[in-house]
């Protein structure tokens, strides 16, 4: 029997203001950091999370986890409960798209900063990377309202052609956000609550290509930094499947229909475990 931390949708849509009024009635906490992490069947990956978003660590930098599954059928919200402060599951028979997760982990988050990562994604050093965030988070004046992070892969699974590539990403995400043009990937994207509301959030109908979209918009109104030292690392599992070419393709296919649409190209966002 899963504890009280978790909250499953109805079957009628609630909206934005009265899941905050019911759960987060002060809408924000000035000294909190919200970690945000999307799930949908990832019973595999979640112990690894357990072992990194520990009591200690959230002690020491004040940061809660939120986690919101899409409806998952294995034991990805069972195990979740070891770790998280709270859990929304989703109950809809329709497939929940990624940003409506996100969204959902926004609504139930208490913090004035925002932390979306995904649950295949892990922060190099997670001390490093909170003692960041947590600077970052308790400075006024930071002109950056919004912080991109350094994308890389595991160690184990690295290979030389990795190394090119993730280089040349980055440096070139680092190049966009320096010239105003919002970029960042959604294995790791970092908001102040203020500018993730004054945006709109994540489009929840955009099925691919809602990473980018959040941050051409936050780029508007917003300076985003991207921040070498920040470094998280991913699974290159999808370039093994697609490889290079193909996966970039896909993206530059998603970010122009988002442009020019307003929609997502691909139909249906893969999962590839």
């Amino acid at each position: 029997m899963l504890n009280d931390k978790i909250l499953t949708a109805p079957k009628t849509r609630i909206s934005n203001h009265s899941i905050k009024a019911v759960l987060n009635p002060s809408i924000s906490n000035p000294s909190l950091i919200s970690v945000i992490i999307p799930t949908y069947q990832e019973e595999k990956l979640l112990p690894q999370l357990n072992s990194i978003y520990t009591k200690e660590l959230k002690d020491k930098y004040n940061f809660e986890v939120v986690i919101s599954d899409g409806g998952s059928t294995d034991k990805t919200c069972e195990i979740a409960k070891e770790f998280a402060d709270k859990i929304f599951i989703h109950t809809d028979k329709r497939r929940q798209t990624i940003a409506e997760g996100r969204n959902m982990g926004g609504e139930l988050a208490e913090g004035n900063v925002l932390v979306f990562i995904n649950a295949d994604t892990l922060p190099k050093d997670p001390d490093l990377f909170f003692q960041y965030i947590r600077t970052w988070a308790d400075n006024p004046h930071s002109p950056f309202q919004a912080l991109s992070c350094w994308v890389y892969s595991f160690p184990e699974e690295r290979k030389l052609r990795d190394y090119f590539f993730y280089t040349f990403h980055n440096n070139y995400f680092r190049f966009l956000n320096f010239f105003g043009i919002g970029m960042g990937r959604g294995e790791c994207q970092i908001i102040r609550r203020e500018i993730f509301d004054k945006a709109g959030g994540y489009n929840p109908n955009l099925v691919a290509g809602e990473d980018y979209d959040i941050f051409r918009r936050i780029a508007k109104i917003a300076k985003i930094k991207f921040e070498r030292k920040l470094v998280v690392l991913e699974s290159p599992r999808r370039f093994r499947k697609y490889g290079y070419c193909k996966t970039i393709i896909f993206w530059i296919m998603n970010s122009l229909s988002v442009d020019f649409r307003g929609k997502s190209a691909s139909k249906e966002w893969e999962v590839i475990r």
